[in-house]
Order: C-alpha cells, then structure tokens, then sequence
C-alpha cells in the first residue's frame, strides 16, 4: 500500500553555494529546474562510457518508476517528467580513518560528523527539560555557538 503523497518542491536558478549550504544539508526531496548538468547530457554515450569504463562491468537502470539500488539495497522514487540521469555518487574522498569501516560506498555520514550529530540529539534533549522561552534562548545561543566555531569563513 503507497503512502500518501508529500508536495516536492521546486524551484529554479539555485546556486551551487546555495545548493551546497541552504538544501543540501536537509537531506529532503527537491527538484531542481535549469541546472546546467554539464557534459553528461551529450558526452555520456554509450561509447564513450565503453571508452572510460574499459572493460569494467556496470548495470545501467533506465526507467520511470521506484528503482532499487542493489548494492545498497535502497528504494529510490523517481518519477521523470522527461528524460533524467541518475548517478550515485561515492564520495569516500577523505581519509579511510574517516569514515566507518563497515561502510564500503560511502554512504554514511563521516563518523566524526555521526558522533556530533548524536552528541547535539542529546543536548537538544537535554534543552528540552527547559521552559521554552529559555529552551529557545539557550538553543538559539548555541545555533550562534556553532556558527562561530564551525562555519568555513571559505564559504561566506
């Protein structure tokens, strides 16, 4: 049985900084109008990929309807309103001490980035013992907190 059906929402002219900063890090379903996807729309023929790819071995998925990646065994939706790609991207690019051992892809946060993740769910819980007003005030101390200590200036 499908669940209920969520708006997705749309939107056009976004930035890769804003992209990078504003979406990306909601991890939540988004399309993205007029993005200039580079050469993969008429560089990635079949040829080409044979060319690159030499001999490897690939399973290639065309569809317009719920897919399964079966190396992770992860559903993914799609409905294509008019011819799509899609790539998963690996991005294992950090040190292998970075990442959890059992994660082969790349698909898991960074442990270092799980562990502060989990430590800020604890404090939010522990915040959440305040009366709001104060909850809000000391929450919205720590949203500066974290900005001053963690933020890029790089990406300003």
């Amino acid at each position: 049985m499908a669940g209920p059906r969520l708006p997705v929402p749309r939107l056009a002219g976004v930035s890769q900084e804003q992209f990078m900063q504003q979406f990306y890090p909601q991890r939540k379903p988004l399309v993205l109008e007029g993005i200039d996807l580079g050469e993969c729309t008429s560089k990635w023929t079949v040829d080409y990929l044979s060319q690159v790819g030499g001999r490897k071995e690939v399973k290639i998925h065309v569809a317009a309807v719920a897919q399964m990646d079966f190396i992770t065994l992860w559903f993914h939706n799609v409905i294509s309103e008019e011819f799509g790609v899609g790539v998963n991207v690996f991005w294992r690019h950090l040190p292998s001490e970075c990442y959890d051992k059992t994660d082969t892809y790349g698909n898991k946060d960074p442990t270092a980035a799980s562990r502060a993740a989990q430590i800020l769910d604890r404090a939010l819980k522990t915040l959440a013992e305040l009366p709001e007003e104060y909850r809000d005030f000391y929450a919205r101390r720590m949203v500066l907190h974290i900005q001053d200590k963690a933020y890029s200036k790089n990406f300003e």
